[in-house]
């Protein structure tokens, strides 16, 4: 217990004889409004990361809804396309293949053969029109955006085709026509020599 007393006595005499600023070097001292104000800018952190993240899923939700947009304007585009070719052919059979019919240079048993050939086209745009409609109803195929478009995109390529076609064939027949007439000229011609 002596011993103890002595510890004391000599802790506090060293105390008293030390400078102040010496006896309080060792001892931390905490700022309680450090600590405040950095959990309130944590929280506040969290709550802008928190709105953050719902503008990324915001936006990735436009993002999918625009795509959606994009798939449907480029589908209407192309059965416009589709439209508009088929009109095209309509108009070019009606004026050409009357022209063609009316030639007096087209020989009976060929009518039958021209008219054939320019309505299995007329047909076949038809069958395109109906099948785009099929593809375009959501209650008959269930195909996704992009199968439906490349389905759209080869009948666009089609329709295409089937104009070029028309155009051959009608130039084709022209060309008969044109060639008969002169024919008919060169064999009907007066001689004077």
């Amino acid at each position: 217990m002596k011993t103890r007393i002595l510890i004391i006595i000599t802790i506090a005499s060293i105390g008293f004889f030390l400078p102040g600023r010496a006896a309080a070097q060792g001892m931390p001292v905490y700022d309680n409004t450090n600590f405040v104000s950095m959990a309130k800018s944590l929280l506040e952190s969290a709550k802008q990361t928190s709105e953050l993240l719902k503008t990324v899923e915001f936006l990735k939700e436009q993002k999918e809804r625009i795509e959606e947009v994009s798939n449907v304007v480029r589908q209407l585009k192309a059965v416009r396309d589709i439209i508009r070719n088929n009109e095209r052919l309509y108009i070019m059979v009606r004026q050409d293949l009357r022209n063609i019919l009316n030639s007096p240079y087209i020989r009976p048993e060929e009518v039958e053969r021209v008219s054939e050939s320019f309505n299995s086209i007329i047909e076949n745009s038809m069958a395109d029109i109906e099948f785009i409609n099929e593809i375009l109803s959501s209650g008959h195929l269930k195909l996704t955006d992009s199968e439906r478009m490349e389905v759209i995109q080869e009948r666009e390529k089609e329709s295409i085709e089937m104009v070029m076609e028309i155009e051959r064939k009608t130039q084709r027949y022209n060309d008969i026509i044109a060639f008969r007439e002169m024919q008919n000229r060169i064999n009907n011609r007066e001689t004077n020599y």
